[in-house]
């Protein structure tokens, strides 16, 4: 009896507008060039503590100077687009002048982060999760499930998500209005460095403290929020300290009010609870992938940037189940030569640009540790570019270290670049058997599926009479 290896593949439905890069390679690679260099000198600090196994201390303060450099590369890329290439507020206008989409009970005054489809919007959002089933589900001989959105509280206590699924919150203490404080503690200090009149080596101060607002604790946001004394943005009143506060729709279930439960954050875990029903359905055998597509919910702090951070939203979720033994994927050949950008770790400690790379060298060279995370990786290319993403404002971008789930092997994020920035739109992890295992520890149910081996493998007993 053994656990199987999940795939776990998060397609966030979305309409990407890309911009237009029309600086010339030349002009543009030597503006970059000391920004790379200065990301790669910290990389290789970064690696050299890693080596020397250094003091955690240590690492995490050169982690944190290599983000802010990597930062200050990537706002530098951004401030070469053109100006006016894209006029955002003007879609934003259109968009919901002609009702793609516009914000729900408008009429009561709106609700922060709850959209409403119209007429054309529905029908592009149908279309596309059309495409998305038929490109994956149907080709792929999917197994499509449909599980409930109200989740009791035991399910996500097992799986993490009661535990660690946090942000920090800071309230007005006057009027009582929440804040999300790096989010607040970022803007505040990016206003400050945007000042004509700022010292030159505050200026640096601050950029350097803003580039690293979602590594920081609660006390050590709560220091940096007194110590830059930064107030509502609204009313100019004091804050409170930073606090925790858990991103998911808590609410009883049944009018006793005894079963607590939550609005789902994630699909993924509706797939794993039903995994031996799944395993019977396919008469026992791996590998085979369940999929589902439904809404989730996550009660952000601040929602921002239009359908991007929003409290209601529809996801699209592949969870691939295979022997862990055995990860070579039959059907890898028939993208091996698809050609994507990959913004490996190396990379991204080096500074370099992604490199454009066949699936299938991305594999050989064990870029992707595995043919069936390659084989997946192709399989949402050709699905992006299907869906109009333009192939110049794409990239697969690897998680590096510091921010990989200690139970995956390998993550990468498809992220397209939009007027927001880098925006990842879908994750691709080799997850392990992390989820199946923590269900099976809190329930007892056995989530494993048995293969008949080729040999029997036999063992001694020694029994002391």
């Amino acid at each position: 009896t053994w656990c199987r290896s999940c795939l776990f593949v998060s397609s966030l439905v979305r309409v990407i507008r890309p911009r237009r890069v029309v600086c010339t390679m030349s002009s543009s690679s030597d503006i970059l060039r000391p920004l790379r260099e200065a990301v790669k000198e910290q990389g290789d600090i970064v690696r050299r503590l890693k080596e020397e196994k250094a003091p955690s201390q240590d690492l995490q303060k050169a982690i944190s100077e290599l983000k802010t450099r990597k930062k200050a590369l990537e706002d530098k890329e951004k401030s070469m687009l053109p100006k006016g290439a894209f006029n955002r507020p003007g879609l934003e206008d259109l968009v919901k002048r002609r009702f793609f989409y516009a914000p729900a009970f408008s009429i009561y005054g709106g609700v922060a982060g709850l959209y409403d489809y119209g007429p054309t919007g529905c029908a592009m959002k149908a279309n596309m999760l059309s495409l998305w089933r038929s490109h994956f589900v149907l080709e792929e001989q999917m197994l499509e499930i449909e599980s409930t959105s109200l989740t009791p509280e035991p399910v996500l206590q097992a799986s993490g998500h009661v535990e660690r699924f946090a942000d920090f919150l800071v309230k007005d203490l006057q009027t009582g209005e929440c804040f999300r404080a790096d989010h607040l503690l970022e803007g505040h200090l990016e206003k400050l460095a945007s000042d004509p009149k700022v010292d030159p080596s505050k200026k640096e101060e601050y950029i350097s403290v803003a580039s690293q607002t979602d590594n920081y604790g609660m006390e050590e946001l709560g220091s940096l929020l007194s110590k830059y004394d930064v107030k509502s943005p609204i009313t100019g009143n004091d804050l409170s300290p930073p606090i925790p506060f858990n991103l998911m729709f808590q609410t009883s279930i049944g009018p006793s009010g005894m079963l607590p439960g939550f609005l789902r954050p994630e699909t993924a875990q509706g797939i794993f609870v039903n995994f031996h029903r799944l395993l019977q359905y396919n008469n026992g055998k791996l590998p085979f992938a369940a999929a589902q597509i439904g809404p989730a919910f996550r009660n952000e702090i601040s929602p921002r940037s239009g359908l991007l951070r929003v409290r209601e939203f529809t996801l699209a979720e592949i969870e691939h189940f295979v022997d862990p033994d055995e990860k070579d994927s039959p059907k890898f050949d028939s993208v091996a030569d698809v050609k994507a950008p990959f913004y490996s770790a190396c990379s991204q400690l080096d500074g370099s640009p992604a490199e454009l790379l066949s699936v299938g060298e991305a594999v050989q060279s064990g870029l992707v540790c595995n043919s069936t995370l390659g084989y997946f990786l192709g399989r949402i290319y050709l699905f992006m570019t299907k869906i109009g993403i333009k192939p110049d404002k794409f990239r697969f971008r690897q998680h590096m270290s510091n921010e990989m789930a200690h139970y995956a092997s390998d993550c990468w994020d498809a992220e397209c670049q939009t007027s927001y920035g880098w925006v990842e739109c879908v994750g691709c992890a080799d997850r392990s058997c992390y989820d199946l295992s923590c269900h099976t520890k809190t329930t007892s149910t056995a989530l494993v599926a048995k293969k008949e081996l080729k040999e029997p493998i036999s063992y001694e007993h020694f029994t002391v009479l």
